[in-house]
């Protein structure tokens, strides 16, 4: 450590109206640190003294009471003065030896004056240096403040700061962001870090450790530490550690908001992109300038939706975007992404051949299904869409709105299938087109109402039914199999469905119709529940 001056004991011994001066016990607290002198002629002083304060006294209150002296002695060494100075002749002749014994056995200096000194210069004098110490102290804290506040423009990293407060002290520094690795610098063995961090568990009452929490918007963001193993922290060093604090505070807080401005401008761009803004050379500069550079034109925007369950938040969506980001570039994609709320959209550009395009986006979708992460993820589920493949960049916003489209029709769709690309929908674009123009629950009500209130009369199955019947092709083997029904229960339920829809049903119009409704059903049941079939 670049030890501070520190006045001690030992000092003082050297200064002018000690030279007839003896220390007659203690002799080994003489390094004991005095910030004061304090004359005292009282018989108590609990309430006087603040510690470290070297005792001036010519020993007239006790004069006379032996165990007077001593008390007073043991209130000295409970207060943690630094010694005390007994002027002998004028009211004590001698030093009691249980004094002695006391002052020897706790290491606390006692020096005695053979003759009369003036008490009023030897605080003069003491004080003088001591005031002097802590002028230069400040100074010396200014001028480092000064120092680090300069060096603060140019500083591109918190090492560099841990450094400078490293060359000011010359003690071990500790860093670590909040849940992060600690930092050393100097750099030491992992042996020597884990001894240093196991003190640094057990801080409390340890005067070579010393901490400084970092604050920002009112929460703890990081922790600075230093450890000096021979010489114990001083004040001096705790206030320079606080100033150290304040700037590593000053400089993560500009980290923090050149990040959060860049990824603004990151965002801003992205959705510019997304909404149709942005020129083909603007978004080849935009590539360049991210290290990227596109192999072809083709692209997709991929939108993945994330659902709480039961009201638990997704719990590290950090790693989700990671993840995304891995295995797609696995499968030939460069990866651009914007977060909002919870809905992540990723712009996916083709890095490979053209033809294979969706088989690489279905992979890579299957792979994410399948990862553990997902798996695991039982505070949430996922709905991923994916848009219309454009061949050019400057149609992502085309991949955009479909992918939007197909997320909303995914939401809505009760049939197990999964349906991640817009092209798959086939009729489900129509009626979502259809829904925002035409009353569709009517319109399905028309051809399905008087199936769905028998059902719900007669707690029958005859819509399950129908739909069997018509995935099957009018096959009543296929439709009974796939039923777990036997034929007669089959053909009765198949009579009942004449009576209600005709006996056309199956012909090619009407029956084209059906199918169509019963997909209208689906969709308008997922976001209209308990509605359908109570049209008029």
């Amino acid at each position: 450590m670049k030890e501070q001056f520190q006045l001690k004991v030992l000092d003082i011994l050297k200064r002018k109206h000690f030279d007839h001066a003896a220390v007659i016990a203690g002799h080994d607290g003489l390094s004991r640190v005095v910030k004061w002198v304090h004359v005292v002629e009282v018989t108590s002083i609990r309430n006087l003294l603040k510690g470290q304060e070297l005792i001036l006294s010519t020993g007239v209150a006790w004069k006379d009471n032996p165990n007077q002296f001593v008390s007073m002695v043991k209130e000295f060494i409970e207060n943690n003065a630094a010694g005390l100075c007994i002027e002998l002749g004028t009211y004590i002749t001698d030093i009691p030896d249980e004094v002695l014994e006391l002052a020897n056995n706790q290491q606390f200096p006692i020096i005695i004056f053979q003759q009369e000194v003036p008490f009023v210069e030897i605080t003069q004098d003491i004080h003088s240096v001591i005031i002097n110490q802590q002028y230069q102290k400040i100074s010396d804290l200014e001028n480092y403040s000064q120092s680090l506040n300069k060096r603060l423009l140019t500083i591109e990293s918190h090492e560099e700061i841990l450094q400078f407060i490293f060359s000011a002290l010359d003690v071990q520094v500790i860093f670590r962001l909040k849940n992060g690795e600690y930092e050393f610098v100097p750099d030491i063995h992992s042996s020597n870090q884990a001894e240093i961090l196991e003190q640094l568990a057990k801080k409390q009452g340890n005067e070579h450790i010393a901490v400084a929490p970092i604050f920002l918007f009112g929460q703890e963001f990081a922790e600075l530490s230093i450890y000096s193993p021979d010489i114990p922290i001083s004040e001096f060093d705790l206030l320079i550690l606080d100033r150290t604090a304040t700037a590593l505070a000053q400089h993560l807080l500009r980290e923090l908001y050149v990040e959060e401005k860049k990824r603004a401008e990151e965002f801003e761009w992205l959705q510019g992109w997304l909404a149709g803004d942005h020129s083909l050379e603007d978004i080849y500069d935009y590539l360049t300038e991210n290290g990227c550079k596109a192999k072809g034109n083709e692209a997709a925007v991929l939108i993945t939706k994330l659902i709480p369950v039961k009201e638990k938040s997704i719990s590290d969506v950090t790693y989700l975007k990671l993840l995304f980001r891995s295995v797609f570039e696995q499968n030939g994609f460069t990866v651009f992404f914007v977060e909002k709320r919870n809905e992540l959209t990723f712009i996916l550009l083709n890095n490979r051949a053209k033809r294979n395009l969706k088989e690489r986006i279905k992979k890579a979708i299957v792979s994410l299904e399948e990862s553990e992460f997902i798996r695991k993820q039982g505070s949430a589920k996922f709905i991923i869409a994916a848009g219309k493949f454009s061949e050019s960049l400057c149609d992502v916003h085309k991949s955009y709105l479909t992918a939007k489209e197909t997320l909303k029709i995914q939401q809505k769709m009760t049939q197990k299938q999964s349906h991640y690309f817009y092209e798959d929908l086939h009729l489900y674009r129509l009626i979502s087109q259809l829904s925002k123009h035409t009353d569709l629950q009517e319109l399905a009500a028309e051809y399905l109402q008087p199936v769905i209130q028998y059902d719900k009369k007669y707690n029958a199955k005859l819509l399950e039914t129908l739909k069997a019947y018509l995935e099957c092709n009018g096959s009543k083997q296929e439709t009974s199999n796939k039923l777990f029904i036997v034929r007669q229960t089959l053909y009765h339920r198949l009579q009942k469905l004449e009576n209600l829809l005709g006996e056309d049903f199956m012909e090619r119009e009407k029956r084209v119709a059906i199918e169509f409704m019963l997909l209208v059903h689906d969709y308008l049941a997922a976001s209209q529940p308990g509605k359908i079939g109570q049209a008029k």
